[in-house]
């Protein structure tokens, strides 16, 4: 069964008619001719009076399932004052965006590497009939839910990206974000909820792997740049061979161009300042 749209009349003209079917029935008791009519000015009165708590309101954005006698008769959702059969029972739902935030979950990542990781999930309901009659508490089925979906999607990667293309939790937030709203939702959907976004919130080492990772990273930083150094040096050292052979400026052998290639390489590749050395043992 899915949620039923009801309209209902309005409670503007219901309060106008319930005071004048009282004061014609109180009219009634007192001036009727005989006992027949003065029961029914009776049995009008109890129904008016009775009545009156078929008043309610809708504020937006907000829906009000009805129920009578245990059965579902339909969901209001036309804001303003309504009224409806007093015998019925009246639950608010909302139908305005909510947050849910995850708490901080210890999990382990693909490789068993164990993170800290929390989801934000911003969601709506969007079937009442669902979210009410479905499950026991659909907010806590969201929050119940959402967290163990993010531990799920947490054990499919790893935090960082080892190979080329892969996907990890780090270096691919959109796509992360996007796996994790299509899971969530799949989760949801018996619960009446719409999914609007899900994202990751908080994502790190767990304290005890923290500082040995964060030295892998550092390590793998310093080799990334060490080696954009050594590709720039050598096609450094390969143009000025080139260009000096060019122009003729001076005749190297083999031995000589390996010495001035490791030189090169030593001076672009250094960390530290070269100190020039003058060989002057030609000039005596």
């Amino acid at each position: 069964m899915q949620e039923q749209r009801r309209t209902v009349a309005s409670g503007y003209l219901m309060l106008l008619v319930l005071p004048v079917l009282i004061v014609l029935a109180l009219l009634g008791v007192a001036a009727a001719p005989g006992i027949f009519f003065k029961l029914v000015a009776i049995v009008v009165g109890i129904c008016a009076v009775v009545s009156l708590l078929g008043f309610f309101m809708v504020a937006p954005n907000e829906a009000k399932v009805l129920q009578l006698f245990g059965s579902y008769t339909g969901t209001v959702v036309a804001p303003g004052l309504r009224w409806a059969n007093p015998f019925y029972s009246k639950q608010r739902v909302s139908l305005r965006i909510r947050n849910f935030e995850s708490d901080k979950l210890k999990v382990n990542d693909e490789a068993g590497n164990p993170i800290e990781i929390a989801a934000v999930v911003v969601w709506r309901v969007v079937d009442t009939y669902d979210a009410v009659f479905e499950v026991d508490d659909f907010t806590d089925f969201v929050a119940i839910q959402s967290e163990a979906a993010v531990r799920n999607l947490a054990t499919s990667y790893p935090y960082d990206q080892h190979e080329t293309g892969e996907v990890a939790l780090r270096s691919h937030t959109q796509d992360i974000a996007e796996q994790l709203k299509a899971e969530i939702q799949a989760r949801l959907d018996k619960a009446g909820v719409e999914v609007i976004e899900a994202r990751i919130s908080h994502l790190a080492y767990a304290p005890e792997i923290a500082s040995a990772m964060l030295r892998r990273q550092q390590a793998s930083a310093v080799v990334a740049a060490r080696t954009k150094v050594v590709e720039g040096a050598v096609s450094m050292v390969q143009l000025a061979l080139e260009q000096l052979k060019a122009q003729g400026v001076v005749e190297l052998d083999e031995e000589r161009r390996a010495a001035m290639v490791s030189n090169l390489l030593v001076v672009l590749c250094s960390e530290s300042h070269t100190q020039p050395v003058v060989n002057a043992g030609s000039l005596y």
